[in-house]
């Protein structure tokens, strides 16, 4: 089974994040700052105008976070530590002076949808369905739930963190999550490569400029998304969360 890993690739000012984990895609800490530290850097990089953020694979986009290490998580200090993990990527994207666009392949879940929110365009295929599975785990979408309800508005996210259930990529197009979705993969990537292909050769500055206005009203996120950590960090201790865990990872 190949190792996790994140990748960059950076040709004619489009860099492309690719990351991998052998269970769906998951995201661990180490894959958590990982990938941070690339956003960090790239948002600082002249050769760069547009950054590409995918995964390896086309059955799971990404799974959310990791079940070996949050049924491992004992106190309360190492819980809210794990849910910074998210938060801080998902602060590093929305910081970035760089258009960031989601290349969506296969099923995305619970901290997925959240990675999927901060992109500021998405391309996506059919396949690509998503799901809230928190409630599920005793858990909240805590730090996911502003990035997703700034895209799809309180309605929609209250819908999806209730129920649990799946949303078809229609489903998510019309409610904002996707900007595109396409048959196949095939199609998809030609698009995408016309899209991004246009915004390298726009001026950065101005890129720079419109990302700013994209999020504007979000400078409060640093203590909102640490605060929504330290939600999850205090119930991924409890019975509840640990024994959802450990059956899920038994029928496996």
């Amino acid at each position: 089974m190949q190792n996790e890993f994140v990748k960059l690739n950076i040709e004619s000012k489009i860099a492309t994040i690719i990351f991998y984990h052998p269970k769906s895609n998951s995201l661990p800490s180490n894959l958590l700052k990982e990938l941070k530290e690339y956003f960090d850097n790239l948002s600082l990089n002249p050769d760069v105008n547009v950054i590409v953020l995918q995964s390896e694979g086309e059955k799971t986009f990404c799974a959310g976070a990791s079940f070996d290490e949050l049924i491992e998580i004992d106190n309360f200090i190492d819980g809210k530590e794990f849910f910074m993990g998210f938060a801080r990527l998902l602060n590093s994207i929305r910081k970035c002076k760089k258009i960031v666009v989601g290349k969506i392949i296969g099923k995305v879940v619970g901290g997925g949808v959240g990675l999927v929110s901060v992109c500021d365009y998405t391309f996506a295929t059919q396949d690509s369905s998503l799901k809230l599975s928190e409630l599920a785990l005793g858990l909240g979408p805590f730090v996911v739930g502003p990035p997703i309800e700034r895209k799809i508005g309180k309605e929609a996210f209250v819908e999806m963190s209730l129920d649990c259930e799946w949303r078809s990529a229609d489903w998510a197009k019309q409610h904002g999550f996707y900007n595109e979705i396409f048959d196949s993969e095939i199609e998809l990537n030609e698009k995408l490569n016309e899209f991004t292909k246009q915004l390298s050769e726009r001026s950065s500055e101005a890129l720079t400029q419109l990302k700013e206005i994209y999020w504007e009203g979000t400078d409060h996120w640093d203590e909102l998304l640490e605060q929504r950590a330290e939600n999850s960090g205090k119930l991924v201790l409890s019975d509840y969360t640990k024994n959802f865990i450990k059956d899920f990872k038994s029928k496996k």
